[in-house]
């Protein structure tokens, strides 16, 4: 099995090809991303680790949306003051597919 780890958005991914992933939200609107700060690839024998990242490794991802995650509430409250503050967020994503991963 064929996983690699991608680091993207400030975080880390494991990834298989025809994993779909929502990851932070991209700039890129086009059909077909590439992702070539890859941490590991491993082809189920033996890993690669990189220094810090693999020379020549490259996943590549469709993109399948964009959207917004469920809403998350902030709450500010000080005591014996009558300050409060009510206030929601919602953070945007984007969700691939992972389509080939190139060792």
């Amino acid at each position: 099995m064929n996983f690699a780890i991608v680091k993207t958005g400030g975080k880390q991914y494991k990834v298989s090809e025809g994993d779909v992933l929502r990851i932070e939200k991209l700039e890129s609107t086009g059909e077909e991303v590439t992702f070539d700060n890859v941490l590991l690839t491993s082809d189920g024998k033996d890993a690669t680790v990189g220094t810090p990242t693999v020379p020549g490794a490259v996943v590549t991802a469709k993109v399948l949306s964009n959207g917004k995650g469920e809403k998350k509430m902030v709450f500010r409250y000080k005591s014996k003051t009558r300050q409060r503050k009510k206030k929601g967020h919602r953070q945007p994503y984007t969700e691939i597919r992972i389509t080939k991963i190139s060792l």
